[in-house]
């Protein structure tokens, strides 16, 4: 299935949650995404030259969009359901070199770890939250 088409089917089941569950969930999403960048920078550290890459890790909030020179994907707007982690801006244009290495550098991972590291977690207090939304909501 292309990647276009499962974000469709995604979008379309999350238009179908109740308004008030997804207001619970959103400081979850926010909270784990804060997380995850923070996880990033303390990896980030070990390639720290001027700061300039850990200062460039953002979280985009649902609703935000993302610096138009960042990574993965670029600029783009957050879902109301989706908090965005990305690395890089005008400025710093090399985190991929940093992340995977070049032909001088060795490479030195920080983001995908990252994600690795924190994806069970996250997926869990997600879960989590939405089961607790739904129950709270339920009868509403």
């Amino acid at each position: 299935m292309a990647y276009s088409a499962q974000l469709q089917r995604l979008l379309t089941r999350i238009e179908s949650i109740p308004d008030a569950i997804r207001e619970d969930l959103k400081p979850v999403v926010v909270k784990s995404a804060e997380e995850l960048a923070g996880l990033q920078r303390h990896l980030a550290e070990a390639s720290r030259d001027t700061g300039a890459l850990i200062d460039s890790i953002e979280v985009t909030p649902p609703g935000g969009t993302t610096p138009a020179y960042s990574q993965p994907g670029g600029s783009r707007t957050a879902h109301e359901l989706e908090a965005i982690v990305t690395v890089g801006d005008h400025v710093v244009r090399y985190p991929h070199l940093v992340e995977y290495g070049t032909a001088e550098a060795a490479a030195q991972p920080f983001f995908w770890p990252a994600v690795r590291l924190l994806q069970n977690r996250i997926n869990n207090r997600t879960n989590r939250a939405a089961a607790k939304a739904v129950r709270k909501h339920w009868s509403e």
